[in-house]
């Protein structure tokens, strides 16, 4: 069956995209993971991945033009097959003449599904699955801030959304009454797949849920469509009865605001929400400050709190073990770390940096700097500044072709509870190290708030990984796709050296560059290195 491919969120303030290019066209083979296009919106030029395998059959907007949130792109299936019908009923289609289309055979096994397709209801319209990152594959359905029969506006929060990078949230850009809710809260669903439907009142959407629904959920099709149909009144009531039944409930607030709450040790009954019917969000929670005394007052409380949720003590010789699901971020660090291992031949560089000169002039840095430049933030300036002088390993290994990129974005990968994320520091080469180090310094804190938005963990062309500060010598990184290779970082230690007649201590930081041997030869990866030791080992020149 035929694939839509609409155009996603790939920024919390993005109303439309432009197709800068097209990286596919009509009649191409494509895989799940092929980047169709690229799109401009209001805050950087992303890669747009169809998440279908197929044959591509349709595109909606030429490149040079925008379309707007949810509008059909392209349309991925099997080749010959019949897609028009897809096209009925969505108003954006219509205000864009369809680019050249692959000629098909007209017969009446293609013109079957044409045939049984429901088409949505005039005046409602679909909210399906956003792409929120530029690695995401689905999204957990973390809570509904709306109900079934609720009436909401083009700028509501409807739900809040776990990614593999962060809990964002979803907006349905569509005013009306909310008809359809399709995945329940805890549950996850894929990008494009339908979520949420919003018309006018009374509107019956059963029968075109049901369509939808695939054989092996048609079972489900009768209770979907009477979850659709259900009355305002009998939802109401039955929220209203949850809320009573459970003491949780008696404060309301996103689940959101209740994890940003738990982790600031804010206490949620002393917040006033401004959502709706008094509901906290996380801008609540943002804003909120509290009470000198009533921190103190609170702080006893929060030592009981967690002596009483201490685990249990375990007999000796007991044997036990805790699952832990995994969360989004873990399933994409798992799934593109082992592609990036097994599909790319990495090969490794080692080099040993005297870092005496960085230490001393680092002090006398931070001496006239706003911001306090660490040995990182001199590491990603020296990193850009030599990956300017070799531009084939600011390079990204893109299947048939390799990407020689001109600009520089240096990913900083930070570990966090849930796993690792790399917000990226963008035309690094250009910045001055205390705008680096100031950038870092936010992009860190939103990163450990999960406030990063799409924009600021993706388009990296190099990365760099650091476990300096935690005493590790020596490691290796692997690379972080589609970029060609990944620096990683050591401690700094003391070594005794030879000097003059006698000996003495330096100070030194090994450095391990992990290249992708498809788009980087050694001996390009090892002059990378020397450049790079040039800079660290006499920052003046980055100054210059």
């Amino acid at each position: 069956m035929a694939e839509v491919i609409r155009m996603p969120l790939l920024s919390d303030t993005m109303t439309e995209g432009k197709i800068v290019t097209w990286n596919k066209k009509v009649g191409d083979k494509v895989k799940s993971d092929d980047v169709l296009a690229d799109v401009e919106t209001d805050k950087a030029t992303m890669e747009v991945t169809g998440y279908a395998d197929g044959t591509l059959l349709y595109i909606g907007v030429p490149a040079g033009e925008a379309a707007k949130i949810n509008q059909i792109i392209a349309i991925v299936g099997k080749e010959g097959e019949d897609y028009k019908a897809l096209l009925d009923g969505d108003k954006d289609a219509a205000k864009v003449a369809p680019a050249k289309e692959m000629p098909t055979e007209t017969n009446k096994e293609s013109a079957t599904p044409a045939a049984t397709k429901v088409a949505l209801p005039a005046g409602a319209k679909e909210i399906r699955m956003p792409l929120l990152s530029d690695t995401m594959t689905e999204g957990k359905i973390v809570s509904w801030n709306k109900k079934v029969g609720d009436l909401v506006k083009s700028d509501d929060v409807l739900a809040d959304v776990e990614t593999d990078k962060a809990t964002m949230e979803v907006v349905g850009y569509e005013e009306g009454t909310l008809l359809y809710i399709g995945v329940e809260a805890g549950s996850a669903a894929k990008i494009n797949e339908i979520i949420a439907i919003v018309g006018k009142p009374g509107t019956d959407v059963s029968a075109y849920i049901a369509a939808e629904k695939s054989g092996a959920n048609s079972a489900t099709a009768p209770a979907v469509a009477a979850i659709a149909a259900t009355a305002v009144n009998t939802e109401a009531a039955a929220t209203e009865s949850k809320e009573e039944a459970s003491g949780d409930q008696r404060i309301k607030a996103s689940p959101l605001a209740k994890k940003l709450a738990a982790d600031k040790g804010i206490d949620l009954s002393k917040v006033s929400g401004t959502g709706d019917n008094g509901r906290i969000t996380k801008k609540d929670i943002d804003s909120y400050v509290p009470a000198a005394k009533q921190a103190v007052a609170d702080a006893p409380k929060t030592a009981t709190t967690a002596k009483t949720v201490a685990p249990a003590f375990v007999v000796n010789g007991q044997e036990g073990f805790t699952d832990t699901p995994l969360t989004q971020m873990r399933k994409v660090i798992a799934r593109r770390l082992s592609e990036s291992k097994f599909a790319a031949p990495h090969f490794y560089l080692t080099m040993e940096i005297n870092m005496d000169n960085a230490m001393t002039s680092r002090v006398a840095m931070n001496e006239v700097s706003p911001v306090k430049i660490s040995f990182n933030d001199m590491i990603i300036k020296a990193s850009a500044m030599a990956l300017r002088l070799h531009p084939d390993v600011n390079s990204s290994w893109m299947g048939d072709f390799i990407r020689h990129n001109q600009h520089i974005h240096i990913g900083s990968a930070l570990a966090l509870p849930e796993g690792l994320i790399v917000p990226v520091i963008r035309f690094a080469d250009q910045k001055s190290l205390s705008q680096i180090a100031a950038d870092a310094k936010e992009l860190y804190g939103k990163a450990k708030d999960k406030k990063l938005q799409p924009n600021e963990f993706s388009g990296n062309t190099f990365t760099i990984s650091n476990l300096g500060m935690m005493d590790i010598e020596e490691f290796t990184a692997i690379i972080n796709p589609p970029d060609s290779a990944i620096l990683a970082v050591g401690a700094i230690k003391e070594k005794v050296v030879k000097k003059g007649d006698g000996f003495g201590v330096t100070n030194v930081m090994k450095l391990t560059l992990s290249c992708d041997h498809r788009s980087v030869d050694g001996a390009v990866g090892a002059a990378f290195l020397q450049t790079l030791k040039k800079f660290l080992e006499n920052p003046v020149t980055m100054l210059v």
